[in-house]
Order: structure tokens, then C-alpha cells, then sequence
């Protein structure tokens, strides 16, 4: 295999969600750097294979970096694996990938699972535009001000968290964020697979009833509701109407008034015929 950093995305729950190609990765690499060689072991005893592991996490990034960033410079292959999911996503894989970069050598991805993306998906909540906030402050009052920087976002959000944690984070969402629909994702593709739906405020009274739940946990906040339409009176209309025409004029005021283009052509016509 030739030499680079190679980042290998690794099951969330279910071990058989690995692709072929981060298997054949994880067996042809020189080195496989992981955060919990434990959990990477147990991993590929499942699959069949064997590979010299060295632990690279947060508190021996520092010391480790270095040296794995050599390796590849005296061209070995070098695996980035996470306990779960997609390497760099809440994970200290990005200094790494940083410092491979700064030496003009090669890296590249072995895509594959991920709890936020597989949360957004059974949400059942606007996946087309969103946010991920990682793992929120555990303090209230930081937690309540990173939040305050996501009001106005017009994206669903997707945060980690843990079980402690969650009826306060929830709670703190309601507060700053207000009335939202949201879903809370736990045990992804394991067998108790959980997605719990409903308000925010309804959400954050639910688990400081039942407890903090067991297992990794995402949770989803849609989107802020839109204002409602402005009214568009017919003084208006008929005005913008003898300036632009009725198309044009339709057109105009639905973009800023947020109402359908064909109500407002539909009223036009009626001034036009004496009927409004």
C-alpha cells in the first residue's frame, strides 16, 4: 500500500458496517493509530485480521504525533481509526492530518459510518441544510452561550451528548433556542436503536423523569419556523400592478411577503376585473 495517512471510518454499533476497502486498509497498513487499541482489536478479531496498533488520542497526541507523521515520511502506511464513526469528527485526528499536510505527504479517506449523519436520517426532521455543533459546553451558562450563537441559523442541528447530561442540555436548548421539534438518537444500529421524538421542552421533561439513558447519544434540533406571510393589501397590489404589470407584480410581492406567487396573481386578476 503506498505511503500516507490513511482515515478509516470504523462501525458506530453494528460491526458489520465497515466497507471492504477499510478492511483491506486496516490489513495491508503498516501501522494502525487508534484511540483505544482495545476497541480496534476487538474490531478486527471480529473481521479476521490482525495489525500493529499504537494508541493516538487526546492526551498522547502531542508526543505520538510526531512520530507517526516520520513513519510516513520513511514511507510507511499509516491507519487512523476512531473508536467509532468518522475519523476528525469528535475525535484528535485533525493536528494529525494537519502536520501530514504541512510535510507534502498524501492522505486520504475511507469514508463510512457516523452517528450524526445517521441520526439526521431517522430524525424525520429537514435534513437538507445542517449544522454540527459537536459535543456542547458541560456548563450551563457556556453551554446557554454557545447556543445563543445558533438562534438565527436557519439549519437543523446536530450535537453530541451525553446520557448525565442530556435532560439539562435539552432543557438549555428549549430555553435559548425555544419551541423546536427535535429527536433524540441513542444506540444507533445496536439492537435497542432509540429515537425519541417531540418538542424540546417535552424532550428535556422526559429523561429528567426517566434518568440519564444508557449508550451514545445525538441529538437533532430542526430548524427555527418561519415567520408567518406578510398581508399583502389590495391597495398595495393594485399599485405594484400599474407600475409592473400583473406578473411582474405577483412575482415582487411573493418574494418579499413570503405568499404564494399564484394567490397573489389570482387576486390581481380579480382587481383587474372589478371583482376584488
Amino acid at each position: 500500500m503506498p505511503p500516507g495517512l490513511y482515515l478509516v471510518a470504523t462501525p458506530i454499533g453494528n460491526a458489520r458496517d465497515i466497507t471492504l476497502r477499510a478492511l483491506d486498509i486496516l490489513a495491508a497498513a503498516d501501522l494502525v493509530a487508534c484511540e483505544d487499541t482495545r476497541v480496534t482489536r476487538r474490531l478486527l478479531h471480529i473481521h479476521g485480521l490482525k495489525a500493529r496498533l499504537t494508541a493516538y488520542h487526546d492526551h498522547n497526541a502531542e508526543r505520538v504525533r510526531p512520530k507517526l507523521v516520520a513513519a510516513i515520511r520513511a514511507g510507511k502506511a499509516v491507519a487512523l481509526a476512531s473508536d467509532a464513526g468518522m475519523p476528525l469528527v469528535s475525535d484528535p485526528g485533525f493536528g494529525l492530518v494537519r502536520a501530514v499536510r504541512a510535510e507534502g505527504l498524501a492522505v486520504t479517506s475511507a469514508p463510512g459510518a457516523n452517528a450524526a449523519l445517521t441520526a439526521l436520517q431517522l430524525s424525520g426532521l429537514a435534513p437538507d441544510r445542517f449544522a454540527f455543533l459537536g459535543f456542547l459546553p458541560a456548563r450551563q451558562a457556556a453551554r446557554r452561550r454557545a447556543l445563543a450563537s445558533w438562534v438565527e441559523a436557519p439549519a437543523t442541528l446536530l450535537a453530541y451528548e451525553a446520557g448525565t447530561r442530556l435532560a439539562g442540555c435539552l432543557a438549555d436548548m428549549a430555553a435559548v433556542l425555544g419551541a423546536r421539534e427535535a429527536a433524540v438518537a441513542r444506540e444507533l444500529t445496536k439492537r435497542h436503536e432509540e429515537i425519541a421524538r417531540g418538542g424540546l421542552d417535552e424532550l428535556a421533561a422526559r429523561y429528567a423523569k426517566s434518568g440519564p439513558p444508557r449508550g451514545e447519544i445525538v441529538i437533532v434540533v430542526g430548524p427555527p419556523g418561519r415567520a408567518a406571510p406578510a398581508e399583502i393589501s389590495d391597495t398595495l397590489l393594485a399599485e405594484r400592478i400599474s407600475a409592473l404589470g400583473l406578473a411582474r407584480a405577483a412575482s415582487e410581492l411573493a418574494e418579499v411577503s413570503g405568499r404564494p406567487r399564484r394567490d397573489l396573481y389570482k387576486r390581481g386578476l380579480a382587481l383587474l376585473a372589478g371583482d376584488g
